[in-house]
This record gives C-alpha cells, structure tokens and sequence, in this order.
C-alpha cells in the first residue's frame, strides 16, 4: 500500500499538467480522474480524443493502473497520453491509494 502524502507529491510533479483529481473538477487534456476505480478506459463525457483508451477495453482498478502507469504506449498502443510512465513500483503504489 502506497502513502497518500507522497502519492499527493507525485501527482502535482507528474500528472496535474494533464489531469484534475478533484470530484466534479473539470477536464484539462487529459481527463479528470475522480472516482476512476471502476470507470472504462477511454469514456469520460466531453472527451473525443480517446479512441485507443476506449478500444482497450480495460476497466481502471489498481491492477490496470499499474501496468498503465508503468508504460502507458505499452499498455495501450496509440495513447495520445505523452507521459513516458513511472517504472519505479513503489511510485505508482503511492500514486494509486
């Protein structure tokens, strides 16, 4: 299990240039992930530009999101997502708490 503090740390340092987290917060590039556990790849209303998210079929929990987060052109081959990933397994755990 991951540290909330250090999960906040890396998500202002890697991930807020693209993406909101608070609930009801609107989209940037990329969409806002509140509430994403449970959530399809690639369906967040009033995004268009998702295509090869909503063709991997993947359902966002832990698992998917760290394998994701590892290597997002890996894991869903034509992402328009420019995050390179995170390899480090501790990282991505504080991240997804």
């Amino acid at each position: 299990m991951g540290d909330v503090e250090k999960g906040k740390k890396i998500f202002v340092q890697k991930c807020a240039q693209c993406h909101t987290v608070e609930k009801g917060g609107e989209h940037q590039t990329r969409p806002n992930l509140h509430g994403l556990f449970g959530q399809k790849a690639g369906q967040a209303p009033g995004l268009s530009s998702m295509g090869a998210n909503k063709n991997k079929g993947s359902t966002w929990g832990e698992a998917t999101l760290m394998e994701s987060l590892e290597n997002p052109k890996k894991y869903i081959p034509g992402t328009e997502m420019i995050f390179a990933g995170m390899k480090k397994t501790a990282e991505r755990a504080h991240l997804i708490v």
